[in-house]
């Protein structure tokens, strides 16, 4: 039921076949191929907020993207993956762009490589010269893809520091969070905000990453001495790897956020300010809450609460209140069910499974909740027990959709992970 929280990742056997296949696709030399290594991310707190400027919690964890590469001659691509299929090859000759929305916001086996041209789309669109492409291969663990847990960030910031590197380009991790958006919102014509790339590129292990979504700041917030090896981070599997949900979509809800926002602001006499909720004081919703209703009123409760749970929890954290901090995690999650109004029954079942696990502090959707996977944070001591009573609690409930997950248990273990860098 667990996995090897506590091995090395990635392993030196995983870098070495990456390294492998990279020799044998360019016939390099293994020792000319780099290695980026592209964590996925868990969001404790701060759901459904960064898109309007909220300020969120995140960590990466030991699980994500490894992409060796080598430099190409010219401006051509060929990449390889172990997860997704095909071979990717292109060159920048011949952009090609995709329809808007023709993706969805974590990856599709057929669009995996679609983020090597949004990446090369990004840093070309914002003035950066690109004079070589790369050739690679990539590789992730089978089973998380598609979970919510940020692949499609993953495998973005790959891309970008790996032809970052090739072309000389020093760039910041601020820009590149920035440039991941480009990917995400101009190229792909999703409406996504910039936690997951941000949680990818700031997080430092062991530590609680803040990150301030409105002014792409961010804070490392450090452990309580006694919480440094406390906790374990524990992923479960739904069986569902499409959204099996009738409620609309992820950019209606964006755009029921904002136009809670103008309103809001037309209120107080700022009908100019940009329409986000973070451009409305708390006091200000306070005194107005009462003027929204149906849906907006649900996302406007849903945004400032929220605000509220991360503030609190990130104090919390620094106390090194685990029970505490799990408390408003779980919190979190019963907004997202009820004001944001994500999840579906297996989902929602699943993360009352979790709360009922051994050990188990707090425990949200990663992501929407209409599919993918469930979060937990675990007492270290427990996890092994926690995972066990998921999986056997789970498979009862949901012996159909536990049939689709064949690439990885019902719960895995993990633990938090430096950011993504280039080795």
């Amino acid at each position: 039921m667990a996995s090897d929280s506590d091995s090395p990742w990635p392993s030196s056997s995983l870098l070495q076949r990456v390294k492998q296949k990279v020799s044998h696709l360019t016939r390099a030399s293994k020792d000319d191929v780099k290695v980026v290594i592209s964590p996925y991310r868990i969001c404790p707190l701060g759901a459904h907020i960064d898109h309007q400027g909220g300020s969120v919690t995140a960590m990466a964890i030991n699980r994500g993207v490894v992409l060796g590469f080598v430099a190409s001659d010219d401006i051509t691509f060929k990449l390889e993956s172990s997860q997704f299929l095909g071979t990717t090859q292109f060159s920048l000759e011949k952009p090609r762009i995709r329809p808007p929305g023709a993706a969805v916001g974590e990856l599709e086996l057929s669009a995996w490589g679609d983020y090597a041209r949004g990446a090369a789309f990004a840093l070309k669109s914002r003035g950066y010269e690109v004079k070589k492409g790369i050739q690679g291969y990539l590789e992730a663990p089978p089973g998380f893809d598609g979970g919510g847990l940020s692949s499609s960030a993953a495998v973005g910031v790959a891309y970008l520091l790996a032809l970052e590197y090739v072309n000389d380009l020093q760039l910041s991790k601020e820009e590149n969070v920035e440039l991941d958006r480009i990917i995400e919102n101009e190229y792909l014509g999703l409406k996504i905000g910039v936690l997951d790339q941000s949680a990818i590129l700031f997080s430092k292990q062991h530590c609680l990453s803040l990150i301030h979504c409105k002014t792409l700041e961010y804070e490392i917030i450090p452990p309580h001495q006694s919480d440094v090896e406390s906790f374990r981070i524990l992923i479960a599997f739904s069986g569902l790897r499409y959204a099996l949900s009738s409620k609309p979509g992820y950019n209606l809800r964006v755009k029921e956020c904002e136009d809670a926002a103008r309103v809001l602001l037309k209120l107080v006499g700022r009908e100019r300010s940009e329409p986000l909720l973070s451009s409305v004081t708390p006091e200000e919703y306070s005194l107005f809450k009462g003027e929204l209703d149906g849906n907006l009123a649900k996302r406007a409760k849903h945004f400032f609460t929220e605000v509220a749970r991360v503030s609190a929890g990130v104090e919390e954290w620094s106390r090194g209140d685990m029970e505490a901090f799990g408390k408003l995690m779980s919190e979190s999650g019963q907004s997202s069910i009820d004001n944001y109004e994500c999840g579906c029954e297996p989902l929602i079942q699943l993360r009352r499974i979790l709360l009922d696990a051994p050990g188990v502090f707090g425990a949200r959707f990663s992501g929407a909740g209409f599919r993918g996977c469930c979060v937990a944070l675990v007492a270290s001591e427990k996890a092994e027990e926690a995972a066990a009573f998921v999986d056997r609690v789970y498979k009862l409930a949901q012996p159909e959709l536990v049939k689709h997950i064949t690439d990885t248990p019902v719960a895995v273990i993990c633990q938090s992970a430096r950011g993504a860098h280039l080795i």
